[in-house]
């Protein structure tokens, strides 16, 4: 039986080859024919990528767009979402111009099209991989109804540093839960057959390195060693790579003093030469024409320097466009590196079936059945549930009861337009319920909500309109600070519990949205405050795009809810978790550092020849400071829930293994409390002694588990040597023989530890 299963299995295994073969060969035959009719400049047309401009995602708008596509000079359009004028583009392509060769549509679809899911970061802070997977599969389903096919999304940058606005993009601090979250989106995006009608070509970005930026400034500078850069910030990367992903994008920063555009180890040596990618690498938006600025010559020349790389196709900045005939014509550049990207980008249209229908992707009795359907936004309500992350529950402040009134306090208690939360640009803002009204459509009559401002989200109207551009606006009071908060303590006088919805709003976080301040702004923990000694229930609703310094709020405030920004049902799930239909179970996925002086704070750092004793604040001539703890305020991993959970005591089921064999750890959880709930049991392995310096801990496997109130089950993990290997010092991915440890437990500090060895 075993020999025919084997020759079952190899009979299937040779036809997918032999089929992927002749579709390789059927895709070579076609492009190879069409670009032996294509001159130059048609062939350069193709690596232009521009912007229709109806969603802003950057500073430089497309011109002359219309003549260009007559004339083969476009090969993509992005920040396109009418329908009718997707329609209308391809048809100028295909029917106006002289090959009709078709365009690919892409869209920043980051979280959600139409229906939205919770920013990435909350996404990853449910840590429920089948659900992450189905909110991309939706949101390319959804936005391939409306003619696109392409999107800049997972945005998969390792962020340790809070400053960065794009941590909100992301999927945090992790190494090995972001690398699988980079594979799941991935595979919900693109699907099973990629010139499906339904599906989007995933472009993983940003390559590389671009969350280390220095001071958690945007576009900074990036510098590390290699063996942080394969061991730490590579691996989401390939993991994406690994999965399918269609399309890279370079990142804007410099890395070791060569930008990424210009960086041909990066884009060539490493992504191609190491890791096997076959697809098409884009820039960011005008990448190519910043080299200028970044200090390696005019258009002409950082355009050349591009596309030697290994990019091949250049966003918005029309350098490639305007420049390669004359670089070509100079020696500067060869036909084969035109023709390479050429190929590479016209690949990437056959696969998403584009020679076969350029229409497919555009349906308008899809448009009308498959987008913001019931289905889809119960989904979201779902996710968005579980993706909040229960910080304090002092004295079980929550659940609420659903009787009596409530107070809804704070400059987020009543805006549409900052629920979805950044880059969430094709959602419809005005008709995503706010707070109050996904709350008061969640619980009826049930509950009586009143409502105020209560206090501006920040006392600088200046730095507020900053943070609240796109749209996102968020009405100011102009009567003094104090009459504001006074009228809201009025109406909270009537309340039984509060309610404050405080925080970021939606633009104080994602690209160009770096803070030196991580704290609640000072206008708003006034409001706190004030409300606080009211002497009511106090329930604190926090919107972030980041980790806050949340260390006043953590001693004062009974019950904290950190809900992100949950998308378009986010009114809806706060209602959920507020009054206990559903139990939170989020876990962070990024550091919550007492105060912005410990950034760079996380989970898995080395440890120091002088390291701080295990429970001490400050020691002199140890690792440590004068004025605070070494500790987070909360770890990775973090979330509590309304129900508690025990663990057991792990049980090994050997203490020693060999690089062929696995070790079995089991703990068993028991739901200890008065709820049903879930809990993400974490598992984490020390490398204790190593050739180079290893982290105090890593994430190495983690299981969502689902228990009714004095349920238990034993959750068991296998290890095995993959889980030990890193990259060494001359960049082997090796597993040393020696000791380690191993925790289990509820986040990265709460754990129960055993100890094995690797023989």
């Amino acid at each position: 039986m075993k020999r025919l299963t084997i020759w079952i299995l190899s009979i299937a295994t040779t036809c997918s080859v032999n089929t992927n073969a002749q579709t390789n060969t059927k895709m070579d035959q076609f492009i190879s024919e069409l670009m032996g009719k294509m001159t130059v400049e048609e062939k350069i047309g193709q690596l232009n990528l521009v912007t229709g401009g109806e969603a802003v995602t950057g500073s430089v708008v497309s011109t002359g767009v219309e003549a260009k596509i007559k004339t083969g000079e476009i090969g993509g359009i992005f920040s396109m979402s009418s329908p009718a004028k997707i329609r209308a583009a391809q048809e100028l392509a295909v029917k106006q111009s002289r090959l009709g060769i078709p365009i690919i549509f892409g869209m920043d679809v980051i979280h959600g099209y139409k229906t939205m899911f919770p920013i990435p970061l909350g996404l990853a802070a449910t840590w429920d991989m089948a659900l992450i997977r189905e909110s991309a599969r939706i949101a390319a389903v959804e936005a391939s109804a409306d003619g696109l096919n392409w999107t800049f999304s997972p945005m998969v940058d390792i962020s340790r540093d809070p400053r960065w606005g794009r941590i909100s993009e992301g999927s945090g601090e992790d190494t090995y839960l972001s690398a699988r979250i980079a594979a799941e989106m991935v595979k919900g995006y693109q699907g099973n057959d990629l010139s499906a009608h339904n599906t989007l070509m995933a472009c993983v970005k940003h390559f590389a390195l671009y969350g280390a930026a220095e001071a958690g400034r945007d576009y900074h500078t990036t510098d590390m060693s290699l063996h942080r850069m394969y061991n730490e910030y590579f691996p989401p990367y390939k993991a994406a790579v690994d999965a399918g992903a269609g399309t890279v994008m370079t990142s804007f920063n410099d890395i070791n003093g060569v930008p990424a555009t210009a960086n041909k180890w990066l884009m060539t040596d490493v992504l191609r030469n190491q890791w096997g990618f076959k697809g098409m690498v884009v820039t960011d938006y005008t990448a190519i024409n910043e080299l200028i600025d970044h200090g390696l010559g005019d258009l002409q020349a950082v355009s050349a320097l591009a596309l030697k790389a290994g990019v091949h196709m250049d966003m918005v900045g029309e350098g490639f466009l305007t420049t390669l005939k004359k670089s070509l014509d100079e020696g500067k550049v060869t036909q084969a590196e035109i023709d390479e990207a050429c190929r590479l980008i016209l690949e990437t249209k056959y696969k998403l079936g584009l020679f076969d229908d350029p229409f497919r992707y555009y349906d308008d009795e899809r448009a009308k059945s498959d987008i913001l359907t019931p289905s889809h936004l119960a989904k979201a309500r779902e996710i968005a549930g579980k993706s909040f992350v229960l910080l304090k529950n002092e004295n079980n402040t929550l659940p609420l009861k659903k009787s009596g009134t409530v107070a809804l306090i704070g400059p987020l208690s009543n805006t549409r337009a900052n629920m979805p939360g950044t880059w969430s640009v094709s959602a419809d803002l005005e008709n995503t319920p706010s707070l109050l009204e996904g709350m008061q459509a969640a619980l009826g009559d049930k509950v009586n909500i009143v409502q105020h401002l209560g206090a501006n989200l920040l006392s600088d109207a200046i730095y507020q309109e900053r943070a609240t551009m796109f749209g996102r606006t968020i009405p100011r009071d102009e009567r003094p600070e104090t009459e504001i908060i006074a009228e809201a303590l009025q109406v909270a006088e009537s309340a039984d519990v509060i309610v404050a919805a405080l925080g970021e709003s939606s633009e104080m976080s994602g690209e160009s949205s770096s803070r030196t301040e991580l704290d609640i702004p000072d206008t708003q923990k006034k409001l706190l405050e004030a409300l606080l000694k009211t002497g009511k229930p106090l329930v604190l609703v926090l919107f972030a795009g980041r980790p806050l310094t949340l260390t006043w709020e953590n001693e004062h405030v009974p019950a904290i809810l950190n809900v992100w920004f949950g998308g378009t049902e986010t009114g809806k799930a706060v209602a959920d978790v507020l009054f206990g239909d559903v139990n939170p179970s989020g876990k962070l996925p990024a550091t919550f550092p007492q105060n912005v002086g410990q950034v760079p704070l996380y989970y898995s750092a080395k440890n120091t020849g002088r390291p701080l004793a295990a429970g001490a604040w400050f020691e002199k001539f140890r690792s440590n400071y004068l004025d605070v703890t070494n500790e987070p305020l909360y770890p990775f991993g973090y979330g509590l829930s309304y129900t508690t959970f025990t663990y057991s005591d792990i049980q090994l089921d050997k203490t020693s293994m060999k690089a062929d064999e696995k070790i079995t750890a089991t703990v068993t959880l028991t739901n200890s409390g008065n709820y049903d709930g879930e809990e993400v049991v974490q598992l984490y392995i020390r490398d204790l002694v190593g050739s180079v310096t290893r982290p105090v801990k890593e994430l190495k496997g983690f299981q969502k588990i689902f228990l009714k109130k004095g349920e238990s089950q034993d959750v068991v993990f296998e290890i095995g040597v993959e889980d030990l290997k890193f990259y060494n010092n001359a960049l082997e991915f090796v597993a040393e023989p020696g000791d380690f440890k191993l925790f289990i437990g509820t986040n990265s500090s709460d754990v129960k530890e055993a100890e094995f060895s690797l023989l």
